[in-house]
């Protein structure tokens, strides 16, 4: 599987972000059979550091002979967007690929 962390508005590329997208993305494709053949992870923070549940983190999955599976989520936190975009896209993922492929 191939991933694409891409970041703006007010978002560092880091090595730990990039871990923690890695480690997420992995859990879910291996739940789903390892289907997934490329996601794309956008994080961004809205208002730019002035607070509030700003940081915006958008996956678009492709699992193999699928259309690609979007998903978004927003928190206070980054790393608290991106784990529950994680958990969004496993569940579409599910539904997409059929209940016995996240199990």
């Amino acid at each position: 599987m191939q991933i694409q962390l891409n970041t703006g508005e007010g978002v560092q590329h880091s090595d730990a972000l990039e871990a923690h997208v890695e480690k997420k993305l992995a859990d879910v494709n291996r739940r789903c059979g390892d289907r997934l053949t490329r996601v794309e992870v956008f994080c961004k923070d809205a208002n730019a550091g002035k607070g509030g549940e700003d940081k915006h983190c958008t996956m678009e999955a492709r699992p193999a002979g699928f259309d690609p599976v979007v998903v978004s989520a927003q928190s206070v936190d980054l790393y608290t967007a991106v784990d529950q975009a994680a958990d969004k896209l496993e569940k579409a993922l599910e539904h997409r690929l059929g209940r016995n492929a996240a199990s």
